[in-house]
């Protein structure tokens, strides 16, 4: 359990607990406990996203360890990294922190300088004296370990505080041994044996001890730059909301109002050249809306009266009047900002390897430290106590694990930032990680294949009703339907004035229709199988129901109280880019399946249009769900693309479920990965997206693993027998820093497509 003042792991045994809401939690000791208890609401402040409007209470997150939420900047307490903004906002300066370390970095540059050539050039030309140039170094020093590097002496304290060993406990107990070592033999030199003099006094290391600091600050200020650029793909989708809109009076009269004051259902004119404040319906005029900020597509699109506007996208030539339909944080850019965000935190299985094997390593870089400083001590060559403080102080800064721990969180970063501005949202690490091994991919029909927008096609009623009745009951129980279908039977039944009637009862999820009670009268509108489930004879209108199907349309029966009423025949065109989209995916590999609730028929028929072969109609939900458990159980992953309601459980089940972003909110809820403009080319990209991020990880971890499996035996003096090779504290720390900048660097080439794995 994590320690939600602290963000500590602790054991569920732990004595320190406290409920809270009917929800129990865990504390690391007492004085956490007395905090939550106190201000628990300072703890457990939920995160918030609304668009153009700063949360109430700003959040702060490890880049390396997401589970650590804080309500104010601060360190990990596993880590010791800087805490970063769980949402950054497009007017964030510069990280405090940076600033900091460039203060300090700057301020005792000159003195790490001057220390160096003092210990390098002063025995050499006998000034100042020996005793005397000793103390120097030592005041000049001094300002560089004490203030520059306290940063780093705090994060060693708190990794020995909290036993979660880290970078900074090898950073601050190097410079720390190196420096009171040099401090002691300064102060009392007495104390020291004749082997550890030369060039007339105790050798001291204060140069090394400087030098460490300072370049350790090198390297973080050019990791901290490295890293506010992982950030820049959500402050680019933040700075798409428009800071005003322009909202129409009851009168007709406009004024320009801050954004967050917008409401659900004002009247708000889009001029030629501004943003689309909000999400929303054209009501007045025509325009073309570019939209490739959002969704990757670089044509603009046309809109006209009755077309949805995403908030956020160009307005390029016409004027226009659109309903607020969505406003804050339930518009679409809303939504995007908050997937990019929780998907730039999340861990990848890769990550969970990375951290194992760094806590030990810290471990056991120490005990290496530890036995090279007695090994050189005993049995080096004179003076062998000094070489096994350089060895030992060397072992320890050339090993830090910082770009083990960074290597896969900055390719998840930066990749999913990447995939946003392509029009595809990951939600989490482990999308990522898997699409790229997808081999079989269900699609869905209606909306996923098809343009999801269903026209009226024909009503024929059965004996006894007549087509106006028909159409009436069906559009007035569908009135309470998410379903595309039940749209255009709806639409139609308004275009032509019949008066619907509210339904007193609605029931819908069972993938196969929709029932419900209307004007006293019992109603079930559906597939064929549906009908056979309630034990209604469809035989009447079969003919003309085959003769729909095979043109493409799909066809939905009627029932009032146990009688068939008669069928409707609505179709839905193929979108223009589906035929393609197939093509590149099925060279890449993929084995494509297509599984809908539509009659065989009518599958079967878009199914020829599109080239897919495997073809399954008249599935539930469940079946759906069963067919992809059992491609699984025969070794496939499933890759599940759909929209609907009725996709949800297939999404969820499947190894990546994947969201029309045209869709409903319950699938892209339940899948993990959404394509924002519902065009399944967007797979082709994730997958190219995927590939190249794990190549991009294993880089990381392959460098960084090498680095440092070479890095340690060196500074430890392995060569020196054969080669007369050791290895200064100061390249090792110079090594230590650019091997983090390294691995940030290669993961930032993925902004630009680079990293690929072809």
């Amino acid at each position: 359990m994590i320690d939600p003042v602290c963000g500590m792991e602790v054991k569920a045994d732990s004595p320190h607990q406290a409920t809270h809401a009917g929800q129990d939690y865990r504390f690391c000791s007492a004085g956490c406990r007395v905090k939550f208890t106190a201000e628990p609401a300072r703890y457990l402040q939920p995160e918030t996203a609304a668009i153009g409007k700063s949360p109430a209470a700003a959040q702060y997150t490890c880049p390396m360890h997401p589970e650590i939420i804080r309500v104010a900047p601060g360190h990990c307490p596993i880590c010791g990294m800087s805490l970063e903004p769980l949402l950054p906002h497009a007017d964030d300066g510069e990280l405090p922190e940076l600033t900091d370390f460039r203060r300090r970095f700057w301020w005792t540059l000159p003195l790490t300088v001057i220390v160096l050539g003092l210990a390098m050039l002063g025995h050499r030309l006998a000034f100042p004296p020996a005793g005397l140039r000793s103390w120097l170094e030592l005041v000049l020093s001094g300002p560089v370990v004490l203030w520059a590097g306290w940063p780093f002496f705090q994060r060693w304290a708190q990794s020995i505080a909290t036993r979660n060993p880290n970078m900074w406990t090898l950073i601050g107990t190097g410079v720390g041994a190196a420096f009171l070592y040099s401090l002691a033999a300064t102060l009392v030199p007495d104390w020291f044996p004749a082997s550890f003099h030369e060039h007339g006094r105790v050798g001291v290391y204060f140069e090394a001890a400087a030098v460490i600091v300072s370049l350790t600050l090198l390297g973080q200020l050019l990791e901290l730059r490295a890293r506010s650029s992982t950030s820049a793909a959500i402050k680019a989708l933040l700075r798409l909301a428009p800071p005003t809109a322009r909202r129409i009076r009851a009168d007709g009269s406009e004024e320009d109002v801050p954004l967050e004051t917008v409401q659900v259902g004002d009247r708000l004119r889009v001029r030629p050249g501004e943003k689309v404040p909000v999400d929303g319906e054209v009501l007045e005029g025509r325009s073309s809306i570019d939209e490739s900020m959002l969704t990757g597509e670089s044509l603009p699109v046309e809109k006209e009266p009755g077309n949805c506007v995403i908030g956020g996208t160009q307005n390029v030539n016409g004027s226009l009047v659109i309903r607020a339909d969505r406003v804050g944080a339930g518009t679409m850019l809303a939504q995007i900002v908050q997937l990019v965000a929780q998907a730039q935190r999340s861990r990848a299985p890769m990550q969970r390897l990375a951290d194992r094997v760094s806590y030990w390593f810290v471990l056991a870089v120490l005990a290496a430290a530890a036995v090279t400083f007695v090994a050189w001590g005993w049995l080096g060559p004179e003076p062998s106590w000094t070489y096994a403080v350089l060895n030992a102080v060397s072992v320890l800064i050339i090993a830090c694990p910082c770009a083990l721990g960074l290597a896969t969180p900055m390719s998840v970063m930066v990749a999913v930032g990447r995939a946003a501005q392509s029009g595809v949202l990951f939600r989490d690490a482990e999308a990522i990680e898997t699409l790229r091994v997808v081999d079989t991919l269900i699609v869905d029909k209606t909306g996923t294949l098809t343009e999801g927008r269903p026209a009226f096609r024909a009503a024929i009623p059965a004996r006894g009703f007549d087509e106006a009745q028909l159409l009436r009951l069906a559009a007035s129980l569908d009135q309470g339907s998410e379903h595309p279908l039940a749209n255009a039977i709806v639409a139609e039944a308004r275009a032509r004035g019949l008066t619907l009637a509210k339904p007193e009862t609605f029931k819908s999820g069972t993938g196969l229709g929709v029932r419900g009670r209307v004007d006293d009268l019992e109603l079930a509108l559906g597939s064929a199988a549906l009908m056979t489930d309630l034990g209604i004879d469809t035989a009447p209108l079969s003919a003309p129901a085959s003769a729909l199907r095979d043109g493409g349309a799909s066809v939905v029966f009627l029932a009032v109280s146990g009688t068939l009423a008669g069928l409707i025949a609505v179709a839905d065109p193929v979108k223009a880019t589906t035929a393609e989209a197939l093509a590149e995916l099925r060279e890449a590999g993929l084995r494509i399946v297509m599984a809908t609730g539509d009659a065989a028929a009518t599958a079967k028929a878009v199914a020829a249009a599109t080239g897919i072969e495997q073809v399954h109609g008249e599935m539930r939900p469940a079946d759906k769900a069963a067919l992809i458990t059992t491609l699984r159980a025969g070794g496939r992953r499933v890759a599940m693309a759909g929209d609907g309601i009725n996709d949800a459980p297939a999404l969820a089940a499947a190894d990546v479920g994947i969201a029309m972003g045209t869709g409903t909110d319950v699938a892209i809820s339940s899948a993990q990965v959404t394509l924002v403009k519902g065009d399944l080319r967007g797979i082709a990209r994730a997958r190219a997206i995927s590939a190249a991020t794990v190549a991009n990880m294993r880089q990381n971890l392959g460098f960084a693993l090498i680095y440092n499996a070479l890095g340690v035996p060196i500074a430890a003096g392995l060569l020196y027998p054969w080669s007369g090779l050791l290895l200064s504290p100061m390249i090792a720390a110079l090594a230590m820093s650019l091997s983090s900048v390294s691995v940030v660097g290669n993961a930032l080439r993925l902004q630009d497509g680079g990293g690929r794995s072809e």
